[in-house]
């Protein structure tokens, strides 16, 4: 009989060569990936040695992830392995990087202890694009900074302040993200930040108010550093010697107002989210030393 014949192979035959499901062979066979090479007298299909090695490509694409489609599509010359491998690299660079997301955010969760409504917020606000990230950040600058007639320079340092996941995002980036889409979301916070902003934003032509460079720069904060190591406390006679170094006789109570204004609206927190974000190394935390001046300058008031 023609189905015994020795140059040709059974289906059953070839699944015992390849070592793959019968079904397999005959649903590749259906789709036209491994076509038979003859029919014997009774129908049935019938395969060669090319077709072992037809199937052993067919496996090794399949593997590599391609649609039997596009296996058809190389097969039958539509197309090269190098022209569909290039559109399957993006493909699988674009699901690596949504696994990654993916990873971020249930690490977050578990670490949060989420409910199943936060988890889905959370997973919402990771996947948001670029420009829909953007436009949260755009909307909570111009509520809180929009009106103030500050400095360009300090202007447009803030304005460019975007928000651009890295390309490989690791759970660090994307907890600060969804934290910080949150937290500008909040108009409670909006209205605090602004509070303070107004408080603490240099004016054109004007000196800068008492106490803002607390925030615009980090020498302050260094300073404090220094002292509370030595183990000096908020309310030591150094502590006061501390405060006319560094801001002499400035209007201390104008001073305080600034500094507990960012200190209520989370100022510091705020900076340290967006650093982290856009992946750059941010400075230590400073709210102790932010809190060690506040009550210094609230001991020093009422000596």
């Amino acid at each position: 009989m023609d189905d015994e014949r020795p140059d040709l192979l059974t289906i059953g035959r070839l699944a015992h060569r390849t070592g793959l499901p019968v079904r397999t062979l005959r649903f590749w066979s259906d789709e036209g990936a491994v076509p038979p090479v003859a029919r014997s007298a009774s129908g049935y299909r019938l395969y060669d040695a090319g077709s072992v090695a037809r199937v052993e490509l067919v496996r090794t694409l399949r593997e590599l992830g391609l649609g039997l489609d596009d296996v058809c599509r190389v097969l039958s010359g539509r197309t090269t392995v190098v022209e569909v491998a290039d559109a399957h690299v993006a493909a699988l660079d674009a699901r690596i990087r949504s696994l990654k997301v993916s990873r971020a955010v249930l690490s977050t969760v578990a670490t949060r202890g989420s409910t199943a409504e936060e988890t889905a917020l959370m997973n919402r606000l990771a996947r948001l694009s670029a420009a829909e990230r953007n436009q949260i950040i755009d909307e909570f600058q111009e509520e809180v900074f929009g009106g103030l007639d500050v400095e360009p320079r300090l202007r447009d340092r803030i304005l460019t302040f975007g928000i651009e996941l890295p390309d490989d995002p690791t759970p660090e980036p994307v907890d600060a993200w969804i934290e910080l889409a949150e937290l500008v979301r909040d108009p409670g916070f909006r209205a605090r930040l602004r509070t303070w902003t107004e408080l603490n934003t240099p004016v054109p032509g004007q000196g800068r108010p008492p106490g803002a460079s607390i925030w615009w720069a980090r020498q302050v904060v260094q300073t404090i550093a220094e002292v509370r190591k030595r183990g000096v406390v908020p309310e030591a006679p150094e502590a006061a010697e501390v405060l006319s170094e560094l801001f002499g006789d400035a209007d201390r109570t104008a001073v305080l107002r600034g500094l507990e204004a960012g200190i209520e609206a989370g100022a510091e927190h705020y900076r340290r989210l967006f650093a982290r974000v856009r992946g750059q190394d941010s400075s230590p935390d400073a709210t102790g030393e932010l809190e060690w001046l506040a009550r210094a300058l609230r001991a020093a008031d009422q000596a």
